[in-house]
């Protein structure tokens, strides 16, 4: 807005943008600058508007940033990309958003509307780009209609369930003079607080009070509606183990909660596994339900077919996607569990406690393993991940940064240490203290940094005083031009590159599909050697501390030794709470060795005791398949 001659002030098509962003109060667009996004950048430089841009330096650290935001405030995520190259550079991170459920409105500023069809610079269709990973993806039709495609996109951004919207806008649209009176009324607010059906909650509620051997699994949707108490309670219940779904993208269950048996294996036959035995399956929100990317239907189905399925989720694709549901419930989680549950506890099993008991020795068995492995971590020459994690655990306890914290996943090999022992416990966290994402497109933990810090507070009153990323040397050379925008805006965010110079879950990969395919009839494939080179990102060796300076001064450290660790994330905590950002650069390998050979990498994950105990015991690491691979570990890369 401007002032015009008669002292009004002026109003522009785009400020319809800034109407919705003040009715929702979302006070930051997300971009990289491009001449046909100046108009709607431009409204950020108006004070009245409270909205900044948040300029970046590629449009997938945008869109990931976005993401970031929008866990934090539960509310959508606004970037503005630049024509075909914008919204192809983010595809990656809006994959992983369509995957995780992630609101975000995507405007993407199309060449003038006359010109189009001659097939000007950098113009296409734009919509087909982004139609399949989104709820809705339009391009502006006339300028008239700008408002009501605004008003439809904010609207199926929010509706349940939470999603990607694209809108494409001839740029010329945006410059349009309009009268102080036009402006959007309102975004429709549809209630995602509502209930299944009685009928199906009768019958769910039978099928699980009746089970002999009952078993919960996570997905989003149950991070999405803090449905902590109400899991826990079924838990309770049923004396049922709870997994996760693998790659969650919150903390769907505390840990701290004995029936908590970490993720989903990442292989067919240890998905078989953990459902075989079970008579009831309980899929909570379940929405990523095939997590695996080797799989044969000789081998049978994930879910064997004597398992009885209850479905409970807000999206109606999500029930009975892959297989058949005895009970299909289709609810908000929060809402339609404690009518369950108090169907449940009416006629509790008598099996329940017994259950109960089990899996609370088991849990205990499980710590003490783990307390073991991370005493031997300690006298290795290279820096096991658990190490870091529990650096880490120690620091956020001391400084009692439980509530005050987001811990930010993506180093892929290793999972399980930062999983298990990170507070993300009902005592003080939440399950949005947990970053991740369900589509694995790497390049997503360093920009969604920034917009997590960018908010205060967080909607599952937890505030991001302490932001930490946890990403392998692989991923983070994704985007380490994400740096530069965490020093322009002054971000406190620590930094942790987990490097053992290699691409080890493609590592442990290759053994993976040699083992399914190498004897198979028709395939007997091998790879010609069993440690390529082109895994390898050792020559020459990235220098992460050297690189995170050239990006605008950033400090840091590289950490070798595992007695070095601890002082060196107080370090770190400190630049951080500080508000300076902090890369440790974490020799996960000794690194000024000769490359390990897969079986010596392998090592630490061998002996890693397994999260879920339940199904695997708790004194030492089982294979989750026949291909020899540590179970701990997804491997759907």
């Amino acid at each position: 807005m401007s002032v015009d001659e008669a002292g009004g002030q002026k109003r522009w098509a785009r400020d319809y943008v800034f109407d919705i962003l003040s009715q929702l109060g979302i006070h930051r667009i997300f971009g990289v600058p491009g001449t046909n996004e100046i108009p709607i950048i431009d409204g950020t430089s108006y004070p009245e508007n409270q909205v900044e841009y948040i300029e970046c330096l590629h449009e997938n650290i945008a869109i990931g940033a976005a993401m970031g935001s929008a866990r934090m405030t539960g509310k959508p995520g606004v970037l503005v990309v630049h024509v075909t190259p914008g919204i192809a550079h983010a595809i990656g991170n809006l994959f992983n958003a369509w995957r995780s459920q992630a609101p975000l409105v995507v405007l993407c500023c199309q060449q003038q509307n006359e010109l189009v069809t001659q097939e000007p610079l950098l113009a296409s269709n734009l919509v087909d780009l982004a139609r399949q990973y989104t709820k809705w993806a339009h391009e502006v039709r006339t300028e008239q209609e700008f408002p009501m495609v605004l008003q439809r996109a904010f609207k199926e951004a929010m509706a349940p369930p939470n999603g990607p919207v694209f809108v494409a806008i001839p740029w010329e649209f945006t410059m349009r003079r309009i009268g102080d009176d036009d402006r959007i009324k309102g975004v429709t607010r549809i209630s995602p607080h509502f209930t299944a059906d009685r009928r199906a909650i009768d019958q769910a509620a039978q099928l699980l009070r009746e089970a002999r051997n009952p078993i919960i699994v996570t997905g989003d949707a149950a991070g999405y509606a803090e449905a902590w108490p109400e899991l826990q309670r079924m838990a309770e219940l049923l004396g049922a183990p709870v997994l996760q779904q693998t790659f969650s993208s919150l903390a769907n269950f505390p840990n701290n909660d004995y029936h908590w048996q970490g993720e989903l294996p990442g292989s067919q036959s240890g998905v078989q596994q953990v459902f075989a035995g079970h008579d009831v399956a309980f899929l909570c929100g379940f929405s990523n339900q095939a997590q695996i990317t080797v799989y044969k239907y000789s081998d049978g189905p994930l879910i064997p077919p004597d398992v009885t399925q209850v479905y409970l989720s807000n999206h109606t694709w999500d029930i009975g996607k892959n297989y058949y549901g005895e009970a299909a419930l289709f609810g908000d989680l929060k809402a339609t569990l404690p009518l369950i549950n108090q169907l449940i506890g009416d006629q509790p099993s008598p099996a329940a406690a017994a259950r109960n008991a089990k899996l609370k020795e088991m849990a205990a068995q499980r710590k003490v393993a783990w307390d073991a492995y991370l005493r031997e971590a300690m006298h290795q020459n290279e820096i096991w991940a658990v190490v870091i994690a529990d650096a880490l655990r120690k620091e956020i306890g001391e400084r009692k940064l439980e509530k005050q914290f987001v811990y930010v996943h993506e180093a892929v090999s290793d999972p399980a240490p930062f999983q298990y022992l990170l507070p993300f416990t009902d005592e003080a966290a939440a399950p949005i203290s947990y970053y991740c994402v369900g589509g694995g497109s790497l390049g997503w933990s360093m920009p969604a940094t920034l917009g997590i810090k960018l908010e205060p507070s967080g909607c599952q009153d937890i505030n991001t005083r302490f932001v930490v990323a946890a990403t392998g040397d692989g991923s983070s050379l994704f985007y380490p031009q994400t740096w530069w925008t965490a020093q322009h805006r002054q971000l406190g965010v620590l930094y942790i590159i987990t490097n053992n110079h290699e691409y080890h879950t493609l590592q442990m990969g290759l053994t993976q599909v040699e083992a399914m395919y190498g004897e198979a009839p028709g395939y007997e494939w091998t790879a010609r050697t069993q440690d390529p080179e082109y895994l390898r990102i050792h020559r020459p060796k990235p220098d992460f501390v050297t690189l995170a300076k050239a990006f605008g001064g950033m400090e840091g450290e590289i950490v070798r030794h595992p007695e070095d660790v601890r002082a060196a994330v107080r370090r770190g905590i400190d630049h951080a709470l500080s508000g300076h950002a902090y890369v440790l650069d974490m020799h996960t390998v000794g690194l000024d060795q000769p490359p390990p050979t897969p079986e010596d990498a392998n090592a630490r994950y061998d002996k890693q005791p397994r999260l879920d105990c339940f199904h695997f015991g708790a004194d030492a690491q089982q294979r989750n398949d026949g291909a020899g691979l540590p179970g701990n570990v997804p491997v759907i890369f």
